[in-house]
Formats: C-alpha cells, sequence, structure tokens
C-alpha cells in the first residue's frame, strides 16, 4: 500500500510545494509571524486561552470608555504599560468570575435585564411615545459601536452574573462596633506640623564644578544626551467625517428625517417635573422595601403638607445625584424620555400637582409637575443645516463597516504606497515626523501623533526596516488607520561640545540637591535634642488624611504614620526628590468632635462597604488559584 507514496514521492513533494508557495506569496512570512504573534497567548485560565489579540481589543474598548468619560483626558497615560497590565487583570478576573457564575448556575433573568439596560439614560431616552422601545434607533445606536442586540445583551447578561459572584460576599460583611470606632479613630486623626523645606536652589550657587568634573558626568551619563530617535512617516485616517464628507442625503431624505424627528416631535407636548428618589434595587427584600416605602410616605406628607419645600426636601432627602442639588429638577421632557412608570405619573398630573409614591425601576420617586408646554415646530429651512449634518452622520455610520473593509484590504494589498487607499475612500495621505514618545518638534498638532498604537506599529523592526504600510489599526470611536515609515532616524550620542551647558547646569542641580539633603539631616541631628529657633520652621499647620493644607504627599503621609510618645514632638525627615528634603516637626492634633448619630451611622455603613469590598477582592483571590488563573506575559 505504501508503496504507491514510495514510489511518487517526487510527484508528491511537488504538490505540497505548490500548495505551500502561494500562500507565502499572498500573505509573505511576516504574515505569519504576525497572525502566530496575535494568536500568542497571554495569560490561561484553567485550560482556556486570552490571546494578545483579545488584550488589544479589550484595551481599545478601555481606552475609548475612559476617554468618552473624561474628554479632556490625555490618551497617552491610557497606553501605559501599567494601564495595558491593569486591562489584563481585569480580563482575566471577567474570565475567573464567568466560570465560577457558571459553574454556581447564576442567570439573569429578563426583568433584571430590563432593569439594568433602562439604568443606562441614552437607551432609556430611546422610548418611543407610548413606553416602548425605538428599536432601530436602538439598533442603530449599537451597530455605530460595531454590535448587535443580541451580542450587547448578552454582555449585559454575563456581566449581571460576574456581579453576582462577589455581590454576596460584599454584602456579607460585618464590622464590630470596636473595629469601627479604631478605623474612623484612624482615619479622621489630625497632626500639627510644623516643617523646614531645604531647598536646592538655595545652594546652587554655593556649587563649584571644574571642566573635569563635567566631561566625567558626560562620559557616566552620555545616554542621557543623545539625539531623539525620529521617523518620517506617512499615515491615512478613515473616520465617521470622512465617510460622510463623500455622502449627499436627497432633498426627500431630509424632508422625511425633518417629518419624523423635527416636525412631529417638537408639537408633541413637553413637561417639567422635579422629583425626590429613593433608591431601591429591584432585588431588595420585603424588610427593605417597607422601611424605604415608609421614608418615602413620610416625605409624601411633608410635601402635601407645605408644596413650597418640594425642592428643599429633594436637596436634603433625595438619593438622585444628578438632580438633588437642583431641588429635583428634571427640565423639559417629551413622552418617551423616561421610564414608562415615571412617564404615565408626570403626563397623569396636574401643574403644581405631587403625585403619589410611582415605583420604577430605579426605587421610589414623588414627582412635582412645575410646568407644561408645547413649542412650535422649528421650520423646514432652519432646520436643513442641523438635520443634513445628523443625517449624514446617521448614513456614515451605516456605511463605515464597508468603507473599514475596503480600506483594510487596499493597505495590506499594495503595501508600499497609501494613495490607492486614499484615492478609492477621498482620504488625504498626512505627513509627520515623530518619535518614540510623540510628535517632534515643528510637526502638526495633530492628536493621533500620541496615539500608543500609532507609535508601536511605527518604532518596531519590521516597520523601520521593511517600510510598508501597517495593517489597519483600529483606535475606537469608528476610526481606522494605517502608517507607512519613509525615513528613519536613529538616536545618536551628541558631541560634548553641544551639550556642555546642559550637562553642567544638571550636574550642579545634582550636587545641590547632596547639599541640601545633608543640611536637612544636620538640621534632624541637632533639633532632636535642642528645639531650633521659631524662624527656622514654618508656622504649625494642623492636617489629616483629609485636608493635607498643601503639604507634599511624601510629607503628609510621613507626618501621619510618625510615632509619638505623649506629648513629646516627633521630628521626621522626608526626601522630596528633585525638589531637596525636609524637617518635620509632628505634634498630636485636638481630637475630632464627636459626630452625631446619624453620621456615626454613614461613617460605619462606608466602614462596612470598604470591609466587603475586601472580602470580596479576598474572594476573587482564592478563586483566581481555584481556577488556575496565570498571566503568561512579563
Amino acid at each position: 500500500m505504501f508503496d504507491v507514496f514510495r514510489n511518487n514521492m517526487k510527484v508528491l513533494m511537488a504538490l505540497l510545494m505548490l500548495l505551500i508557495i502561494p500562500s507565502f506569496i499572498f500573505f509573505g512570512i511576516e504574515g505569519y509571524t504576525r497572525f502566530r504573534d496575535q494568536s500568542e497567548p497571554v495569560a490561561r485560565v484553567g485550560g482556556e486561552r486570552i490571546t494578545r489579540t483579545e488584550w488589544e481589543a479589550a484595551h481599545r474598548r478601555e481606552v475609548e470608555r475612559l476617554a468618552a468619560a473624561m474628554p479632556g483626558l490625555d490618551r497617552t497615560l491610557l497606553e501605559s504599560e501599567d494601564s495595558r497590565r491593569a486591562t489584563l487583570e481585569r480580563l482575566v478576573t471577567e474570565r475567573v468570575l464567568a466560570r465560577a457564575a457558571q459553574d454556581m448556575r447564576l442567570v439573569a433573568t429578563d426583568r433584571r435585564l430590563a432593569a439594568e439596560l433602562l439604568r443606562d439614560p441614552t437607551i432609556a431616552s430611546l422610548r418611543k411615545s407610548d413606553g416602548s422601545l425605538d428599536v432601530q434607533r436602538y439598533q442603530d445606536l449599537l451597530r455605530a459601536q460595531g454590535l448587535t442586540a443580541e451580542q450587547f445583551e448578552a454582555g449585559v447578561r454575563a456581566e449581571l452574573a460576574r456581579r453576582e459572584v462577589t455581590q454576596v460576599v460584599a454584602d456579607s460583611a460585618f464590622l464590630a462596633k470596636a473595629s469601627a470606632d479604631l478605623a474612623t479613630e484612624a482615619f479622621f486623626e489630625q497632626r500639627e506640623v510644623a516643617l523646614a523645606v531645604f531647598r536646592p536652589s538655595d545652594h546652587a550657587a554655593s556649587v563649584q564644578v571644574s571642566d573635569a568634573d563635567v566631561k566625567a558626568y558626560y562620559e557616566e551619563h552620555a545616554d542621557a544626551f543623545r539625539t531623539p530617535e525620529q521617523a518620517q512617516i506617512e499615515y491615512l485616517v478613515l473616520d465617521l467625517d470622512a465617510v460622510a464628507a463623500r455622502i449627499s442625503p436627497s432633498e426627500a431624505d431630509l424632508r422625511d428625517y425633518y417629518r419624523q424627528n423635527v416636525a412631529d416631535t417638537s408639537r408633541a407636548e413637553q413637561r417639567r417635573a422635579s422629583h425626590i428618589l429613593l433608591l431601591l434595587e429591584p432585588g431588595a427584600s420585603p424588610d427593605v422595601k417597607a422601611r424605604v416605602r415608609a421614608e418615602a410616605d413620610q416625605i409624601l406628607a411633608e410635601v402635601r403638607k407645605d408644596p413650597k419645600r418640594f425642592a428643599e426636601l429633594a436637596k436634603t432627602r433625595s438619593q438622585d445625584p444628578g438632580s438633588a442639588a437642583k431641588g429635583g429638577d428634571l427640565g423639559w421632557f417629551s413622552r418617551g424620555a423616561m421610564v414608562k412608570p415615571f412617564e404615565d405619573a408626570v403626563f397623569g398630573l396636574q401643574k403644581g400637582q405631587i403625585s403619589d409614591v410611582v415605583e420604577t425601576e430605579f426605587g421610589l420617586h414623588i414627582i412635582q409637575l412645575t410646568d407644561v408646554r408645547r413649542p412650535d415646530a422649528e421650520p423646514f429651512e432652519k432646520a436643513r443645516p442641523r438635520i443634513e449634518a445628523e443625517l449624514r452622520r446617521q448614513l456614515a455610520q451605516r456605511q463605515f463597516a464597508e468603507d473599514a473593509e475596503r480600506f483594510s484590504n487596499l493597505v495590506y494589498e499594495q503595501s508600499d504606497t497609501l494613495a490607492p487607499a486614499a484615492q478609492a475612500l477621498g482620504l488625504t495621505v498626512r505627513k509627520a515626523t515623530v518619535e518614540r514618545t510623540g510628535p517632534a518638534a515643528g510637526a502638526p498638532a495633530d492628536p493621533l501623533l500620541r496615539e500608543p498604537a500609532l507609535l508601536r506599529a511605527v518604532f518596531n523592526d519590521e516597520a523601520l526596516s521593511q517600510k510598508r504600510n501597517s495593517p489597519a489599526i483600529e483606535l475606537g470611536g469608528n476610526r481606522l488607520l494605517s502608517v507607512r515609515v519613509v525615513e528613519h532616524r536613529p538616536s545618536e550620542r551628541r558631541p560634548f561640545e553641544a551639550v556642555a551647558s546642559q550637562v553642567r547646569e544638571r550636574l550642579v542641580q545634582q550636587r545641590a540637591r547632596e547639599v541640601a539633603v545633608g543640611a536637612a539631616r544636620s538640621a534632624l541631628a541637632q533639633w532632636s535634642t535642642q528645639a531650633p529657633a521659631a524662624s527656622a520652621l514654618r508656622s504649625p499647620v494642623l492636617i489629616s488624611r483629609q485636608q493635607t493644607q498643601g503639604l507634599p504627599v511624601a510629607a503628609v503621609r510621613a507626618a501621619m504614620s510618625a510615632r509619638l510618645d505623649g506629648d513629646a514632638p516627633a521630628w521626621v525627615l522626608v526626601d522630596l526628590g528633585a525638589d531637596g528634603a525636609a524637617v518635620l516637626r509632628v505634634r498630636r492634633g485636638a481630637a475630632r468632635d464627636t459626630p452625631d448619630a446619624a453620621r456615626l451611622r454613614n461613617e460605619r455603613q462606608e466602614l462596612a462597604r470598604l470591609l466587603g469590598e475586601g472580602e470580596s477582592q479576598a474572594y476573587l483571590a482564592a478563586l483566581r488559584q481555584r481556577y488556575k488563573a496565570d498571566i503568561l506575559v512579563k
């Protein structure tokens, strides 16, 4: 039987070569390497792998979430090694909790899912006038994030099940009164601090360095005086704005959009209301429900007795952080903006009337209708620029997926230039010079040049040597980027003559700091046995862990941890890094006034919550051991 193979070995070898070689022609060796790198496991939970691709995708989602929540945040901070490691830790934790939830048979019900979804104000705002969810707008919202409704809801269900695993442990935490008193005493402790700061700048004038010292410092620290590594790049960006620029809605489309989203909704009656909210979890026990209901009935009786006090009671009793400070005011809204029970109550009131207690998935509400209006519709011609921009953006969101696929294929298939992709999609090839930390001096003020994903794609051996287009890089927020290195300039050691003044300045700073720290040590030794003159120390300030009075973090930490014996002061030396050193005189501060019963109760509840979090983390650590969670990357 095997003679057939032996006798035709050359034919078989030729056939194998015909099968293997084309794959290298089409994908290249680097394609196989890239695939191998991306499928490389970075962590394991039991026998399940977490790949580098999954890690990268999870980190992109986390960066986009944080960037959306904090628009002014520097995105480079989110791409640090610590940040990326934190994402991987969270990914491992999710897998561990998912396994635990599966073993415990924890499942989120449809009711729990609906309540969780409606906690998101964006989703809650998609209700139609009859209270039902506008499915088309809901799906469009998710499609813009690259998700289907099934995927999104499955993710929410999984998150609810994972949350339940540790929530039971957190809710069971118990803190004894003695332990709570000891913790609060330490937390609110006050100490009186007087200090003297010994700054390098005060000693710089007296520091003398020779030319030989400067040259020796340069030779020892030559790597600190190098030119930065630079790369001249071309890059191409596909985003919603670029897609929208190629879309021209028809007159009929604009008028349909106006009728459905402006004319009809503008003429709808709008109401303004205020509310007082008492939070109540959907799965709360009967005892908790009864207690919260009794509190709501008491507040209702007070506001009906004196309706003018509604805003005052909302500020002090409402648990809605968004409206309590405004006296419970929710502003103007139409039907479909609020959850159904709340909406029904509001649109059933007369102006100035106060509702009964209304229960929703958020808790118990007491509502006062403050005003009613029916605004005129905005004319089509006046609304046209705005609705054209809105419609362009909606159509661009639907077109983006198709354009993204073309973009990815074009930059890969013609990897020595970005021009074909730019021409096919109506984009502009941009040029800049970048360093490993971001744009070089004189580069365009483009935030993309600080994107860590772009910098990683530029400064790797393959990109610098082959100078080919990078694969399409997903930046999140419907943005794709491809970059190509045009010229690479390695880092070089700068000649001593060019940096001599910088070297001298740095050496003087270093020696001035050494003198400052030495002076602080001498002062500490002297003042510990002999009190200094009053002018030697700044006026004392009373600090606590909450009120630092502007002192450096290191000084506060040292002062609050200094050991005190009776009324005698403690003397402490604190290293302030480049700012020199400080000597602290620390005395015990006055004990805080005894808080009232309500504040004591709140403090103990907060401590119990923190203890519960600690118990949850300990339980999670045990679960990670049970399910053999292991991070493989260093």
